[in-house]
């Protein structure tokens, strides 16, 4: 096995633990997004507007989750294609130094 394909192993890894990070993360924090209730008699006005607030900010936080993941999808897909590594918009080869920092990345230091 080449050194090439040793570090391409490595990020393919890391690329996957931070999926399966994602997912968990989304699934544990699955009851912060469910609809606040309207009933004032159990749940004060305020403290009510601040689980509305939370929820907003739970909403948000989930789709930057999944916009992670829809791009470490890609970065999966990439590698198996054999694009991955290199940058998108000018095809030279992204540094491994990078890639280390953030194995999705698509653009290489000069593009981005």
């Amino acid at each position: 096995m080449t050194e090439e394909n040793k570090d391409i192993d490595h990020l393919v890894a890391m690329i996957c633990s931070e999926m399966d990070q994602l997912k968990h993360l989304s699934e544990t924090a699955k009851d912060s997004r469910a609809p606040v209730t309207l009933d004032q008699q159990s749940v004060g006005r305020l403290s009510r507007m601040d689980a509305m607030q939370q929820q907003s900010m739970e909403l948000a936080t989930e789709e930057r989750r999944q916009h992670r993941l829809a791009t470490l999808a890609a970065a999966l897909r990439r590698v198996k294609s054999g694009d991955y590594g290199f940058c998108l918009k000018c095809d030279d080869k992204i540094a491994a130094g990078r890639l280390a920092v953030d194995p999705a990345v698509t653009l290489c230091i000069d593009c981005a």
